[in-house]
């Protein structure tokens, strides 16, 4: 099974609603998605988890389905959106001085798309 984790940089909501499409699509065609929010896309998370957003949908679809690893923890503190990544239950990444280790997922054989 081909293993793909997609590490969200942008905070443009648009930009990460390909990154949720994208992550359901590979799953439903056999694939191991993980999704990793990391830089400016921490932010989204508050967003995305309120009920009217129009993409609200797709982020529960993506978390009821366990394809988001997280969040990357310093970006969350420096950010702000520590509070927001807690409340929604995500685990804060740090493997490499507070940020997510790209190369732990490499490791597992992950290969990294990056959004």
């Amino acid at each position: 099974m081909q293993k793909v984790a997609l590490f969200a940089f942008n905070g443009e909501l648009m930009c990460f609603v390909h990154v949720l499409l994208n992550a359901l699509d590979m799953k439903e065609n056999g694939m191991d998605p993980t999704i990793v929010f990391e830089g400016a896309s921490v932010k989204l998370v508050e967003q995305l988890a309120n009920e009217s957003n129009p993409f609200h949908g797709l982020y529960t679809q993506a978390k009821e389905q366990e394809l988001i690893e997280g969040a990357c923890k310093a970006c969350s503190a420096k950010l702000g959106a520590v509070e927001a990544v807690q409340a929604e239950g995500l685990p804060l990444l740090d493997g490499v001085k507070g940020h997510p280790a790209m190369r732990e997922y490499m490791e597992k054989g992950y290969q990294i798309l990056t959004f």
